[in-house]
């Protein structure tokens, strides 16, 4: 592939923080004393996530799914979309957060992108079981194992959070906002700050005239 672009999806799909949401929503105490820790890096996102959502019990897996279908895409992601496809590159998106919220989120625009890794869940015990593919160093989903299965000249990343950060570092135009952005200033790494998905279609575009 000549290029590739990888986008996050919780607060950046998203217009607000969506998965933070549900574990503040579905397990308040744990999550008032593990996401500070996370965003701190004192306990890593990899073991943090993963106690959180393994309090919750897995009756409360379709209200969280509910929770989610509600929330608002932040503007410009399908132009994004038409660009990337009339553009001939792929969008992969990464979440750290759960499968189910994602293809809720997105609907129909899921046979539109062109694959989701995130958490997956079982539900067959009393408490959900994470289960992830490319959990890897402090993290559930290893963003950058996520990207060496797509071998391309150009790597664009697209983040918000502590959570894109190493497939930031890894890719060869970042656009970044919010806390990203501030990690990104502490690793001296270059990026194109942005707000919505407007903004970074206009930018490629002139990018690849």
């Amino acid at each position: 592939m000549r290029r590739i672009v990888f986008c996050d999806f919780d607060g950046t799909i998203t217009a607000e923080e969506t998965f933070v949401a549900v574990l503040k929503k579905f397990a308040p105490k744990l999550s008032a004393k593990l996401l500070p820790e996370m965003y701190t890096r004192q306990v890593t996102l990899r073991e943090g996530v993963r106690k959180i959502l393994e309090s919750i019990p897995s009756t409360r897996y379709i209200e969280i799914l509910k929770f989610t279908q509600n929330q608002p895409m932040r503007a410009g992601f399908v132009r994004l979309l038409d660009f990337l496809e009339f553009q001939g590159v792929p969008l992969v998106v990464v979440s750290g957060g759960l499968r189910g919220m994602v293809e809720t989120v997105l609907d129909n625009l899921v046979q539109r992108v062109h694959a989701i890794h995130a958490v997956d869940v079982e539900t067959s015990d009393n408490f959900l079981k994470v289960h992830s593919e490319y959990e890897g160093g402090t993290e559930l989903i290893a963003k950058v194992q996520v990207m060496a299965k797509y071998p391309a000249d150009q790597k664009i990343a697209i983040g918000d959070s502590l959570t894109d950060l190493n497939m930031a570092l890894e890719a060869d135009l970042v656009f970044a906002r919010d806390r990203l952005a501030e990690y990104l200033d502490e690793h001296q790494k270059s990026y194109i700050p942005w707000h919505d998905f407007s903004q970074i279609s206009g930018y490629l575009a002139q990018l690849w005239k």
